[in-house]
């Protein structure tokens, strides 16, 4: 069982990354609400069932795809549940099929380890070229629920902030597709 700490509403007293530091710095210079809470390692999307309970929301997914030259780099969010299906993406997007990126890659671009990709990591100078793409459920969603850029930090934020004030922020433009 995946030890879960209390729901907390600030910032954790320790950011050890630059991203998960830009992550609270953002939410608390904009002034938005989160919930978040502490945890052992939390890597896979069953893994995450526990935070859902403890936050009472829906972790999203966030994958972080690449087209074979490693040239064209997305940010996928989408349902914890759906199943991706890179021939269903790379045709909402009107691309080339997509694959995995490397983990390299991703510990380069945003910042993170496998299984704390976020959306967040959009506020890092090294994402400025990754495509931020989000399935239309989650767009429509009312709760947010992510990494803070960590596998042992999960935070529930709304949607509309995400898409309306924290996005917006870094520069990016969102795709929203139906896939």
């Amino acid at each position: 069982m995946i030890h879960i700490g209390e729901i907390r509403t600030e910032r954790p007293e320790k950011c050890e990354t630059e991203l998960r530091q830009k992550v609270y710095d953002t939410l608390d210079k904009m002034g938005i609400h989160y919930e978040r809470v502490d945890t052992d390692e939390v890597i896979t999307m069953d893994d995450c069932a526990a935070v859902n309970e403890k936050l009472h929301m829906d972790m999203v997914k966030t994958l972080f795809v690449c087209n074979r030259q490693q040239t064209e780099f997305y940010l996928f969010i989408t349902k914890g549940d759906k199943p991706f299906r890179s021939k269903e993406f790379s045709g909402a997007l009107g691309i080339s099929r997509v694959s995995f990126a490397p983990v390299e890659k991703m510990e380069e671009k945003l910042g993170t380890k496998v299984g704390a990709a976020t959306v967040f990591s959009a506020l890092l100078e090294s994402a400025a070229d990754v495509h931020i793409v989000f399935d239309r459920e989650v767009a429509e969603s009312e709760w947010y629920g992510c990494s803070d850029g960590v596998t042992t930090g999960y935070m529930k934020v709304r949607t509309a902030d995400i898409l309306d004030k924290v996005i917006p922020k870094t520069g990016h433009r969102v795709q929203i597709i139906s896939v």
